[in-house]
């Protein structure tokens, strides 16, 4: 077991009763800031919520010796991104109450709210609470939102395995009600006896724990970008199980080489949903036993893996479930963008992808999902692309979605470098955010579209992403381009990823300006339309031609 030397994190949860801590006092009490109390920053993570500032007003803010303008980003728990219409309706109406009304889709098939403010935490969750939607773990060192392959085109059994998101969420939820008491019910105390809880005990994890299930050939969730990846093998249209790939995650420090993005590595498979569950579980106690509570920047799943070496990691998982893994199944990923076009799925079952940029819901688009829901005629399924997908519209009503678009100003016609960008929300909000990311990657798409055209690549089915800093929320490090802000204006130019998502990317220049990275990107594009084989993707290209000394 870790005998590392605790971080002080450790001790604000174990101190928490069941992740209470002083929460309550600091909503109803502490009127002079905005903010939490120093504890409760780290413990209202849990509960789904985040403290931001609005970075653009620091300074602003300081010379009139005023506190910084504090709110709240909320995040829901909504496992492989499926709500249904009356959902919408309702994240639709919180948003226009309370924060700055903009959505996020988020990289892990969920919606974001920015700006809550405290006195407004309550009220904003009570109401998603009225739609049975909640914001549980969808951050703090538990298990999170539990992403999985999201187009039903993917398998005829679709539905089957996307099941699997929720049965995960569930089964790895933790049991303390403190949530409810906290933001929903008010005074109303829950037995502590109902609360014991054998998997996070009182120390939860050592970090943030993350799976993805893929369903091959897509592999729209960077499925070994997590800590835990399932893979589904399906033969004949039937499920005959999971693939299973320990170890995934992207995000390092700056200055710290002990720090390291790494692949998920695949150790096995098991055949029965008991097994896949009882799998999950048991990573997550040998995390929770083993993991770096000293050091958070070296506590994920993929430290312990290596610490322990693959070998001895599943030995320790076969100990704890009682049960050897069979050998992983062959598989295929040749895709993992998603389709912007209506696909019908069934007979009479249409489905069809908006395209939104970077996860930010437009103002039309917006409108237009509004209307939509009111109508009752879809679901609403958040993709790991941050874009949302409108499903199980019926022929007859087809028209009457399109007549929407049309009105909303929907279409439109966009490059496919565009419709393959990613971004992590980082400033204003994001506190570790070292450059622009959200805000800037369409404007630099929108620079890069004349050299794709240039060299007659604009049709070229790239993938490009940007990040704020070198966490990684953007998965910048398995795209074809990404770029790693290192300070304002200045970011890593990676290249050399897999079109796919099962090879890391390389450091091509270090912390270039825009027009350093037009430069070199216009020179790489001209020697890739001349030296490339045939049907040669761009990240194999570079991989090959820039990095084959490796």
């Amino acid at each position: 077991m870790s005998k590392d030397k605790q971080s002080p994190i450790e001790g604000i949860k174990i101190k928490s009763h069941g992740l209470r801590g002083t929460l309550k006092e600091s909503i109803e009490l502490d009127n002079h800031t905005g903010n939490v109390r120093s504890d409760d920053e780290a413990l209202v993570k849990f509960h789904g919520m985040y403290v931001q500032d609005d970075r653009d007003r620091r300074e602003e803010r300081a010379n009139k010796k005023l506190d910084r303008l504090y709110s709240f980003m909320i995040r829901l728990r909504i496992p492989g991104g499926i709500i249904d219409a009356d959902k919408w309706l309702k994240i639709h109406e919180v948003s226009e109450e309370y924060g700055t009304g903009v959505l996020k889709i988020t990289t892990r098939q969920t919606i974001q709210l920015h700006g809550v403010l405290k006195h407004e935490l309550r009220p904003t969750l009570k109401a998603f609470d009225q739609a049975k939607l909640d914001s549980i773990a969808a951050c703090g060192d538990v298990n999170r939102n539990v992403i999985v392959s999201s187009h039903p085109l993917v398998s005829p059994i679709h539905a089957e395995i996307h099941a699997y998101g929720d049965k995960l969420s569930k089964h790895l939820l933790p049991k303390t009600k403190a949530y409810y008491e906290i933001f929903v019910d008010g005074d109303k105390i829950y037995e502590r006896e109902t609360e014991k809880d054998h998997l996070y005990e009182d120390r939860y994890l050592p970090r943030k724990f993350k799976i993805a299930v893929a369903i091959p050939p897509t592999n729209d969730v960077d499925v070994f970008a997590n800590d835990l990846g399932l893979i589904a093998i399906v033969e004949n249209e039937e499920l005959k199980g999971f693939n299973i790939a320990v170890g995934g995650g992207l995000s390092s420090t700056f200055g710290n080489p002990n720090t390291y993005s790494r692949l998920a590595t695949e150790i096995g498979f098991v055949d029965s949903e008991e097994k896949v569950l009882k799998v999950a579980y048991e990573v997550l106690t040998i995390q929770r036993d083993f993991g770096n509570r000293g050091d958070r920047k070296l506590a994920r799943l993929k430290y312990t893996v290596d610490k322990l070496s693959v070998d001895g990691f599943k030995e320790e998982l076969e100990k704890r479930i009682g049960f050897k893994l069979e050998q992983p199944k062959p598989y295929t990923f040749t895709e993992r963008s998603d389709i912007f076009e209506w696909q019908e799925v069934s007979k009479d079952v249409w489905y069809y992808t908006l395209f939104v940029e970077n996860g930010v819901v437009q103002p039309n688009q917006k409108e237009f999902l509004y209307e939509l829901a009111k109508l009752k005629l879809s679901n609403f399924i958040f993709t790991a692309n941050q874009n949302l997908l409108l499903g199980e519209i019926a022929t007859e009503d087809k028209v009457k979605v399109e007549e929407l678009m049309k009105k909303f100003s929907i279409h439109k016609d966009l490059s496919e470098l565009r419709k393959n960008s990613m971004a992590c929300v980082a400033l204003p909000t994001c506190p570790l955010a070292l450059a622009e990311a959200q805000r800037y990657l369409p404007e630099l798409v929108t620079k890069i579209e004349p050299l794709l055209l240039k060299h007659q690549l604009i049709e070229e089915d790239i993938v490009i992403r940007m990040t704020g800093c070198p966490n990684g929320c953007g998965r910048s490090y398995v795209a074809e381009i990404g770029f790693v802000g290192t300070s304002s204006g200045h970011y890593n130019l990676m290249l050399g990823g897999d079109r796919y998502g099962t090879r890391l990317n390389k450091i091509y220049k270090e912390k270039v300006n825009e027009i350093e990275i037009l430069n070199e990107l216009d020179k790489i594009f001209e020697v890739y339309t001349k030296e490339r084989n045939l049907n040669e993707t761009f990240g194999d290209f570079t991989n090959r031609k820039l990095f084959s000394y490796n």
